[in-house]
């Protein structure tokens, strides 16, 4: 005989709507119950079906990771995107592709990534641009001032939407535009130094820092990644050009020893011809 606390429980799991609980976030969110959703290898298949060609092996993990981070960034129903989130994106993929062997392909890579996500390339850039450009001979002071969101810049205006929104989503290129904007502020730029400042800064936004603090330790990770890739490719290509300089060299000495023995054997030739003539005008009556 069940108890009537197992009744309870049978009522409550026969009583449950998905999407109709009586809170702020089904509320808000309920209407998006059982929409359909991309999964990660649909979103990828689009992506390489649009760049058109097999991204370079180097790189491949790297731009798998950002492809499929991205996808379940923009699915999340609370994702809002800002001009702080898009210069996190535009310079995580300028500093992935800095170097990428195939210039042409990079841009196709960057073009490709915002066409499979639903966005506007030349949007994100312009609203990546606004934050740069704000960002110019200001103070990681100034910054911290507009965080509180009283302020009249688009990083105020940011901060003032974040903390009005119970919802508010960070994600890591939220998190990674924030560190962008330290580095054009003139903040040290090692993990030890950005640590504080975006304690302090999300802290002022009344957000939490640890995945933010934890996203800018990743980011410096794959920079030094990044650059020591980009060291091994500079002294591979120094090899093979040290080693196509010694082909040339030799080739050209075969060519000279070549045609050192043409000559020598056009000499005996001749030689042997002059001699030939000698001999037939010594002989003749």
């Amino acid at each position: 005989m069940d108890s009537p606390t197992d009744k309870n429980v049978s009522m409550l799991e026969t009583e449950y709507e998905s999407g109709a609980a009586d809170t702020e976030f089904a509320k808000k969110y309920g209407h998006l119950k059982g929409a359909k959703i991309r999964t990660v290898s649909e979103a990828f298949a689009e992506f390489t079906d649009i760049v058109g060609s097999p991204v370079n092996a180097v790189y491949k993990n790297m731009i798998t990771d950002i492809v499929s981070t991205t996808h379940l960034m923009v699915s999340n129903a609370r994702f809002k995107r800002d001009a702080v989130w898009s210069l996190g994106i535009v310079s995580s993929l300028n500093l992935l592709l800095k170097n990428y062997p195939e210039p042409e392909q990079a841009k196709q890579i960057k073009s490709a990534l915002f066409e499979c996500m639903f966005m506007d390339e030349a949007e994100v850039l312009a609203e990546a641009k606004s934050i740069e450009d704000w960002a110019q001979g200001k103070t990681k002071d100034d910054v911290l001032a507009e965080l509180k969101g009283e302020g009249s810049s688009p990083i105020a205006a940011i901060a003032k939407a974040a903390k009005n929104d119970e919802f508010w989503m960070y994600s890591r290129f939220f998190g990674l535009g924030l560190v962008k904007v330290m580095e054009n502020v003139g903040v040290e730029f090692t993990p030890d130094d950005v640590y504080p400042v975006m304690e302090q800064w999300l802290g002022t936004m009344g957000k939490s820092h640890f995945t933010a603090s934890s996203d800018s330790d990743t980011y410096f990770k794959i920079r030094n990644k990044l650059e020591l890739m980009e060291t091994m490719m500079k002294e591979i290509e120094i090899r093979e050009k040290k080693r196509m300089a010694e082909r040339l060299e030799n080739k050209a000495e075969m060519a000279i020893l070549a045609a050192e023995r043409e000559e020598e054997m056009a000499k005996e030739t001749k030689k042997e011809k002059d001699e030939k003539e000698e001999k037939s005008k010594t002989v003749e009556p």
